[in-house]
């Protein structure tokens, strides 16, 4: 990247403490038996010690008391990494409220996805490399077991700091059980086979910082002005986009990769990373042909848009990261490895 460096932040140790925050939505107020054992499991996991604050379940914080628990864990020497329970819809409140001294002069991983993109951004800025995935409510909690990618994934972001092959587990849910359910605490959601991931562009390998995140809240970002005006800062990095629970239509998925475009983003980078979108929520139901429908549009808008403006681009679509589940964490201002020649995408979690 052109005259952008990142700081990886060190590693934790096992013993060590980690911050548990809600920067968005307090997903712990919410449903507090499913947080208690995403923090049993946290611990079973990486055998680091989670750490709660004032706003970690408390529902409607105001976003400065939100930002004044991400301060203290950030500025907290024995504070090792700092990971989001879930995400939201208005973190970018947030943002105004937070130090950046403060981040700089410990740095630590962060982890989140969906709205924390913001977060993940501010710190990306910053010179602050963080890791797109790993809220703890969504992939820890539910279920009967941690989904193996994803444990492997938590710990090397958190502890190890491996290059992993990302691979396809074969199966996906766009969402699980009713957190109001006892069942969400032994069951996955409706899982179905996955299709193969599309790959497009030369047949190349590219190696690059990563940026990019949940398109429905990049255009809320680059609105708010918090994003480098020059689109060389991401000269040769990997984008990485995908959509939400919002299930927003393809067309509208288009217009905003097509902003990236005019924006000169989609020119700059070498590659670009489109996750397996969910297209069924609580309240939207398809059949398994109109789901696969739905991606497979998706999919073909993504790859026309950025090849329309940056045919030189390798990109990969269907990845398991951000939304469905199982889910890889994957480095946001790190190294990803996107090889077109191969098809296959390497993580470096350093």
């Amino acid at each position: 990247m052109t005259d952008m460096e990142l700081i990886s932040p060190r590693k934790a140790a096992p013993g060590d403490k980690v911050a548990v925050v809600s920067p968005s939505f307090a997903a712990p107020g919410f449903a507090p038996a499913v947080h208690e054992q995403a923090m049993e499991r946290l611990e079973e996991v990486t055998g680091l010690v989670p750490v709660e604050y004032p706003t970690t379940r408390r529902l409607g914080a105001t976003p400065q008391d939100r930002a004044a628990d991400l301060n203290a864990a950030f500025g907290d020497p024995e504070i090792r990494a700092v990971l989001a329970t879930i995400g939201g819809e208005d973190q970018i409140t947030v943002i105004p409220h937070l130090d950046a001294d403060l981040v700089r002069a410990d740095p630590k991983p962060f982890l989140g996805h969906s709205d924390n993109t913001n977060l993940l951004s501010w710190l990306w800025t910053h010179g602050v490399a963080g890791y797109y995935g790993g809220s703890t409510q969504v992939h820890l909690g539910p279920g009967p077991a941690v989904d193996p990618v994803h444990a492997a994934s938590l710990r090397a972001a958190l502890l190890t700091g491996e290059r992993l092959e990302i691979t396809e587990p074969g199966e996906a849910e766009d969402f699980g059980v009713d957190w109001q359910d006892p069942a969400a605490l032994t069951s996955f959601g409706d899982r179905e086979p996955t299709e193969p991931w599309t790959w497009a562009g030369p047949e190349r390998s590219v190696t690059g910082r990563t940026w990019g995140g949940c398109l429905d809240v990049l255009p809320w970002i680059l609105t708010a002005g918090r994003f480098p005006t020059d689109p060389a800062v991401v000269d040769g990095g990997v984008l990485l986009l995908e959509t939400s629970e919002e299930l927003p239509p393809a067309r509208e998925v288009g217009f905003v990769v097509r902003s990236l475009g005019e924006r000169g983003l989609l020119d700059a980078v070498d590659a670009v990373v489109v996750a397996r979108p969910p297209t069924t929520s609580f309240d939207v139901e398809l059949t398994p042909a109109e789901r696969a429908e739905k991606r497979a549009e998706q999919r073909d808008v993504v790859i026309e848009t950025v090849q329309r403006y940056n045919p030189e681009a390798v990109i990969v679509v269907g990845v398991p990261f951000g939304h469905t589940r199982p889910q890889w964490i994957l480095p946001y201002g790190g190294m990803l490895t996107v090889d077109g020649a191969e098809q296959r995408v390497w993580a470096d979690y350093a």
